[in-house]
C-alpha cells in the first residue's frame, strides 16, 4: 500500500483575465496560501505553460518548475483535454470544437486533428522534460453521436469506430512510451471512451497498450450510475491518474440521468463541490490506498452553485481528510511470535 500525494489543483477552471487568475506566478502564490502543494497545468492555456517550447527545451522546463517551487508548489501533471478532444471529431461537432484550436485550422478537419495529435505528442515530450510520468487527456470521439443505438447502430460500426480511434492514438502512444509517461484518459461522456466497456474495447483495438491508462473521476460515473468502487477493483492497475471531483444524482418524474436539455444548475445529474454530493469518497480514497495508487489526489472544481473560490479554499481540507497514511504494520502483530516450522507442522497435523 501507498499514500496518495495531495492535495492539487487543476488550475483550468481558475484562469482568467483579473489577478490573481492570470499569471502563472501569481495564481500560485494564491493556491499555495490554500495550501494546496501542486497544480495541475491546462497546456492549452499559455499563461501558464508553453507547451512547444516545453517539449523542446529541458532548461525552460526547469525554469517553469522554479516559478514555481517559489511559492513551495510542484507540478503534479500536465493537461491536453482540448486536443485530445480534438485528436478524434466527428462532423456533427466540427463547428462546436473548432474554438479548441487555432484560428488557422478552423473549418479544415484533417488539419486541426494533425495539430491535436502534434500538441499531445508535445506534452508527453514537456512532461519528461519535467520529470512527470502521468499525463490527462480525452479521447475524443467519433461515435458519441450514435450513444442511444436508435437508429439502429450496422453491424461492425463500433468496431470500426474503435479501430480508427486506436490508429489515431497508436502514434501518440508509442511516443509517450519512448517519453516514459502514461496517457491516462478521463473516461468522460462525450468520448469514446466513456465507461469501462468502451475503454476495454478501446484498450484491445491499441494491442493493449502500455501507456493506455485511466484518469479516475468518479463524479463521471455517478451521473451514470456506474459503480466507481467496483471500476477501481477492476481497472486499479491502469489507474494512474485521480481528479477529487464531487456529483450528485437526484432523478424525478420529469428527468433521469440525460436530464432533459436543462442547464446545469437544473439538472438531475450535476457536478457539486467537495462534500455537497453524493460521491464516497472515503471508500474510494481507501480503495486507490488500498491498491498501491501513490499519484496525486487532485481537486477539480465544477461545481454549478458554490463559487471557485470557496470551492478551491474548501478542497484543501476535505483532501487532506481523506488521505489515508498507510500502515506499516498490522493490528494484531502484538500477538505474533517468531516464525516455528515445528510449530505450523503441528497445527497443521504434518509429522
Amino acid at each position: 500500500m501507498k499514500t496518495i500525494k495531495g492535495p492539487a489543483l487543476f488550475l483550468a477552471q481558475f484562469m482568467g483575465d483579473e489577478a490573481p487568475y492570470n499569471s502563472l506566478d501569481s495564481i500560485c502564490k494564491w493556491v499555495a496560501n490554500l495550501g494546496y502543494k501542486a497544480v495541475q497545468l491546462p497546456t492549452w492555456d499559455d499563461r501558464v505553460i508553453d507547451l512547444n517550447l516545453a517539449a523542446e527545451s529541458k532548461t525552460y522546463c526547469d525554469e517553469l518548475k522554479g516559478t514555481i517551487a517559489e511559492h513551495g508548489l510542484e507540478i503534479s501533471e500536465l493537461s491536453t483535454h482540448l486536443q485530445g478532444q480534438l485528436v478524434a471529431v466527428n462532423p456533427a461537432y466540427d463547428k462546436m470544437f473548432d474554438n479548441f484550436a487555432p484560428k488557422e485550422v478552423h473549418g479544415k478537419p484533417k488539419e486541426r486533428t494533425k495539430w491535436a495529435v502534434q500538441q499531445v505528442i508535445n506534452a508527453g515530450k514537456a512532461s519528461q522534460n519535467l520529470g512527470i510520468n502521468a499525463h490527462a487527456t480525452f479521447s475524443g470521439s467519433l461515435m458519441w453521436h450514435t450513444i442511444y443505438p436508435w437508429p439502429q447502430r450496422p453491424d461492425g460500426l463500433v468496431e470500426a469506430g474503435f479501430k480508427e480511434l486506436a490508429k489515431r492514438w497508436k502514434p501518440i502512444l508509442d511516443s509517450f512510451d519512448e517519453c516514459g509517461v502514461d496517457a491516462c484518459y478521463e473516461v468522460h461522456p462525450g468520448e469514446d471512451i466513456f465507461d469501462g466497456a468502451t475503454y476495454e474495447m478501446f484498450l484491445e483495438a491499441a494491442d493493449n497498450h502500455p501507456r493506455a491508462c485511466l484518469l479516475y473521476d468518479p463524479s463521471h460515473f455517478l451521473l451514470q450510475q456506474l459503480d466507481y468502487l467496483a471500476y477501481i477493483d477492476i481497472y486499479h492497475e491502469r489507474i494512474k491518474m485521480f481528479h477529487v471531483k464531487d456529483a450528485e444524482f437526484n432523478p424525478s418524474g420529469r428527468q433521469g440521468v440525460y436530464s432533459g436539455y436543462q442547464s446545469w444548475a437544473n439538472r438531475a445529474g450535476r457536478f457539486r463541490s467537495l462534500g455537497d454530493g453524493q460521491v464516497d469518497f472515503a471508500g474510494i480514497f481507501s480503495k486507490l490506498s488500498q491498491y498501491g495508487f501513490d499519484g496525486w489526489a487532485v481537486v477539480e472544481w465544477e461545481c454549478c452553485i458554490k463559487s471557485p473560490e470557496q470551492g478551491a479554499a474548501e478542497g484543501v481540507d476535505f483532501v487532506n481528510k481523506h488521505i489515508i497514511n498507510v500502515t506499516e504494520k498490522a493490528f494484531d502483530d502484538f500477538a505474533g511470535g517468531e516464525k516455528d516450522q515445528d510449530l505450523l507442522d503441528s497445527i497443521l497435523g504434518i509429522s
